[in-house]
């Protein structure tokens, strides 16, 4: 009985199911250390920032009760992408028996092309967080020292831009403990978590775990390490193209966003007029965010 196009199909897809998955898993999802995931089952995600109330006055004997409104501030909304490549492996090719030379090679090139798609559309979202170009919700770039709220700016960008150092991620500290909400009450927000081009690692290293303060001769603490400031380090992302650029994470719910509308998957078939074999990789979602509060930049002086 002679085997049908189909029946080589199936025979062939278990072996490059195999090896995209061996190297797809091979990469760090380094998108994971910056935001937090959640699933899409819609062409789009929108969340709605609330103002909330302001401060709660005093009620005089006998006076009615004062009232306040909460109002939406802005909308922040998510657009998912569908990425996706493909490759054919000829009918003369598997006939003689290169299918082991020519699938292995091309899995492994489809692998690294979709997770360098993924790291760098994640990455850009800090890439481009300077750029007033690119905007979130509120009409502004992610990073801005004039965040417009109801209670008056809000920045979550250095006022003077500076290098990553001692005096630069202190005064970081600062400013994210002073932020406020949209109707200027006071929020209890810290830094969790630096975010480094492979440029700074190795200051990074050095402020995060010297005992004392760097670069001094004096007997003074590291502040930022005995006070258990940025408790989980920091990261290296090896797609942030500003070689000074340095990011802190913070703990405000609703900061940075990944929507997984659909996962990675692939699907093969054979095409009956070239008998080629055709394999493809797929995957749908979004990079962004909602609360430009959980995170904390500065571009390098």
């Amino acid at each position: 009985m002679a085997i049908s196009r189909s029946q080589l199909v199936k025979e062939l897809e278990p072996g490059l199911n195999a090896l995209f998955g061996l190297e797809y898993d091979r990469y760090d999802n380094q998108h994971a250390e910056i935001f937090d995931t959640e699933n899409s089952d819609r062409a789009f995600e929108e969340e709605v920032m609330l103002s909330g109330f302001g401060t709660a006055s005093v009620k005089p004997e006998g006076t009615s009760v004062e009232y306040d409104d909460a109002t939406e501030a802005f909308t922040a909304r998510y657009t998912h992408e569908t990425i996706a490549l493909a490759f054919a492996i000829t009918e003369e090719a598997v006939e003689d028996n290169l299918y082991d030379k020519i699938s292995s090679r091309y899995t492994k090139a489809l692998a690294r092309s979709m997770m360098n798609a993924k790291q760098v559309k994640a990455a850009n979202v800090l890439n481009r967080g300077f750029n007033s170009s690119y905007t979130g919700g509120d009409g502004l770039e992610l990073f801005s020292t004039a965040h417009v709220t109801t209670g008056g700016n809000v920045k979550n960008e250095l006022t003077t831009a500076a290098d990553l150092n001692e005096t630069s991620l202190e005064q970081a500290l600062i400013d994210i403990a002073g932020m406020t909400d949209d109707r200027g009450l006071k929020i209890s927000l810290n830094g969790t978590k630096m975010i480094i081009p492979v440029n700074l690692q190795f200051t990074a290293e050095r402020l995060m775990k010297s005992s004392q303060r760097v670069g001094t001769a004096d007997n003074d603490v590291n502040a930022v390490k005995s006070m258990g400031m940025i408790p989980q380090g920091y990261v290296v992302n090896n797609f942030l193209t500003d070689t000074d650029a340095w990011f802190v994470k913070t703990d405000a719910p609703n900061g940075l966003k990944h929507f997984q509308r659909t996962p990675v998957s692939t699907k093969m078939e054979g095409d009956f007029e070239t008998g080629n074999v055709k394999y493809k990789a797929r995957e749908r979602y979004s990079f962004g965010w909602s609360d430009w509060r959980g995170i904390f930049g500065s571009p390098g002086a």
